[in-house]
């Protein structure tokens, strides 16, 4: 585990009430390539790890979603919809019971893509945790393709929409209630789009003095931003706290002994501290 300042200490299980903080995964889990074995490979570590809330997302199919679910029968409440396939593609696991949730797709707005069939929005949860209720918000906004988020690219208008709506969504939150906002937002850390995000929503974002990719660099692509994010919205009253860092970095042993990424992007675990 890295020693940067970002760094996790400490475990907790469901029976464990006396640490504080809650810990928490983002993951995009890559909806190409081997995805079975991966997913059944990442579904053994979360069974083994002490996160208590995981946001998952590109899962895409009802299918892949009860693969994870018998490869982490520790995450006993679920939350995700669909069918055939999954809306959002979202999952959340929870070891912590999840009392209501609900799914809202982002508005359609051009040009047509064939990532419109993913039907991208926002998965609210709301978790009953040792600490009280959290409003766990996972999502996954539009692709940029360009690498270009400057104000006049065609597609900071389309996140400027997806993240109009998001706003709206968390606004409707009683102020009495902390949120988490995580997921592969598709913008980077430090750009005005986010920016404008996070002091209208209210959210902080806990990785803000970070610089490293989320995002797996790659010979056509050497130097990604950051996209995943773990932003955060105290209570009224309260504070909320938190440190951060990435996990799956490396690769990992599939079933068959084959040494896989579990994903094109990094996991980005939290750990969230609510204090009065």
């Amino acid at each position: 585990m890295s020693s940067s300042p970002h760094g996790l200490t400490g475990h907790r299980t469901e029976g464990d009430k006396s640490l504080k903080g809650l810990r928490l995964l983002t993951l995009n889990t890559l909806f190409t390539g081997d995805v079975p074995a991966r997913l059944r490979a990442l579904g053994t570590a979360l069974d083994r790890s002490d996160y208590d809330i995981v946001c998952l997302q590109e899962v895409m199919f009802r299918r892949n979603a009860r693969l994870i679910r018998r490869a982490a029968p520790a995450y006993r409440h679920f939350a995700y919809s669909g069918t055939v396939l999954l809306k959002g593609g979202l999952v959340l696991l929870s070891r912590w019971p999840i009392s209501r949730w609900r799914f809202v797709r982002y508005p359609l707005t051009g040009p047509v893509r064939g990532e419109l069939l993913m039907r991208k929005g926002a998965q609210l949860a709301s978790v009953a945790t040792p600490d009280g209720e959290l409003v766990v918000v996972n999502t996954h906004l539009s692709a940029n393709r360009d690498d270009d988020w400057s104000p006049a690219n065609r597609n900071t208008r389309i996140a400027e929409v997806e993240l109009g709506r998001l706003t709206g969504l968390i606004a409707a939150i009683g102020p009495s209630l902390p949120v988490a906002v995580v997921g592969d937002l598709n913008v980077p850390r430090g750009s005005a789009v986010l920016a404008d995000f996070l002091t209208t929503a209210g959210l902080r974002d806990v990785l803000a003095d970070d610089t490293r990719p989320t995002y797996r660099p790659t010979a056509r692509w050497p130097s990604p931003p950051a996209l995943d994010h773990v932003l955060v919205r105290a209570a009224a009253g309260e504070t909320l706290t938190g440190c951060a860092d990435f996990v799956f970095q490396d690769k990992v042993t599939l079933a068959d002994g084959r040494q896989a990424y579990l994903s094109d992007h990094y996991g980005v675990q939290a750990q969230l501290i609510r204090s009065k």
